[in-house]
């Protein structure tokens, strides 16, 4: 399957974005600033992509003239004070741009960082309504202040959102005992994949992340607004992803390995791509939904959430609605030959399961850190009110009970 797949470079412009994928394609990254109009830019990430050479290297030389320093400050909590540190950076730097390297916490930082240096609300007066109110206004009809240029190096699949959350008060803090968040809209000017960087990632980060992207392909096809061309993206995607995430992520067990276990870079190029492309017409629904239950709870890593999830859930809407299985089998490689509907369920299920258990992770939710059986009622029902519940597929019809259930077949 993997060799009829092409991985050769390209440009696309998505949504305003320019896409820049390929092997080496941090080398282009000062180019595109300068045709933005940019001089200086600064890096924005976590100590630990800060702390490693291997990345930092071809990033600094990308940009080279135009970089302006590096704030290395992001967090998985991504708290909004990062966003507001990042903003107070820039300004000590004299840079025009910022440009969000790593996971998820980084590019969603960076693009919310431009988004509140054009509110013009300090970050008191965020936390004042927070803790008066339980909650804060939107960023509504509030262009960036200033270019966001994102370089993944997970499989989180964050590069291409135009949001990303970022928590004003946390629960402890919030008068109304849940998290106080903040999110505007912020398309980036470009997003640079190149595989390359991937590999500068531990192993052990890529797994993390890896479900999150991966469940982004698995819920498309199955939401109540897919199209022929999300289904298109999400299938391709998939057929990309399957292979090579236990490959580049998982135990290394394939014959396409290379070496001593590392992974043969191609395998990488077929992940990167792969995380990219399911992202393009993305449909995130209900997996996403039961993910945010959790994270609404407990301070838990998405990846790990969606690892624990992915399975049960997906079992839970095929067993009561149709939710476009063929799609699925298509992207995860099942052959349906002779195969009746609930077949095709079943080894749609089993593959997703053998994707998530050669990562590693956590495979029931009480393993995960914090939980507790006793919120199980609780979760289930900021699950129901969860906005991601609205692309739930046709004729799927949850209840509280239902989604009880789910969770107590995952705990």
């Amino acid at each position: 399957m993997s060799r009829e797949l092409s991985t050769s470079p390209f440009d696309h412009e998505h949504r305003g974005c320019d896409v820049l994928y390929g092997r080496g394609r941090i080398a282009d990254l000062g180019d595109h600033l300068g045709d933005v109009g940019v001089d200086r830019a600064l890096v924005v990430c976590g100590s630990n992509v800060g702390a490693n050479d291997d990345l930092m290297g071809p990033i600094r030389k990308g940009l080279g003239d135009r970089f302006a320093g590096v704030f290395d400050g992001t967090t998985p909590q991504k708290r909004v004070d990062e966003a507001y540190d990042v903003i107070e950076r820039m300004e000590e730097t004299d840079a025009g741009a910022v440009v969000g390297v790593g996971g998820g916490s980084s590019l969603d930082v960076a693009r919310q960082a431009s988004v509140l240096a054009a509110d013009g609300r300090g970050i008191a007066e965020l936390r004042d309504a927070a803790a008066a109110d339980g909650r804060v206004a939107q960023p509504t009809g509030v262009e960036p202040a200033f270019p966001v240029v994102v370089v993944p190096t997970t499989f989180a699949g964050a590069d291409l959102s135009t949001g990303g959350t970022l928590v004003v008060s946390s629960a402890e803090e919030s008068p109304t005992s849940q998290p106080v968040l903040i999110s505007g809209d912020a398309t980036p000017t470009a997003d640079v994949v190149d595989p390359a960087l991937f590999e500068t990632t531990p192993r052990g980060a890529l797994a993390g992340s890896a479900m999150n992207g991966f469940n982004k392909g698995i819920e498309t096809p199955y939401a109540s607004d897919a199209a022929a061309v999300s289904d298109a993206t999400a299938i391709h995607g998939l057929r990309y992803l399957t292979d090579s995430l236990p490959q580049v992520a998982g135990d290394g067990s394939s014959e396409d390995d290379g070496a001593g276990g590392e992974p043969d870079p191609a395998a990488m190029d077929r992940a990167a791509l792969g995380a990219l492309l399911v992202q393009f017409d993305r449909k995130v629904s209900v997996i996403h939904a039961f993910g945010h239950g959790f994270s609404r709870r407990y301070d838990v890593q998405q990846g790990d959430v969606h690892a624990v999830l992915a399975p049960t859930v997906l079992r839970y809407v095929l067993d009561s609605v149709d939710a476009n299985r063929d799609a699925h089998a298509a992207g995860l490689g099942v052959d349906t030959d002779g195969k009746d509907d609930g077949a095709v369920a079943d080894a749609v299920v089993e593959t997703v399961t053998a994707v998530r258990d050669s990562l590693g992770r956590p495979t029931r939710a009480r393993d995960l850190p914090e939980t507790r059986e006793s919120d199980i009622q609780d979760i289930a029902e900021f699950v129901l009110e969860d906005p991601m519940m609205d692309r739930a597929p046709d004729g799927l019809d949850p209840t509280v009970e239902a989604i009880e259930d789910v969770l107590r077949d995952a705990w």
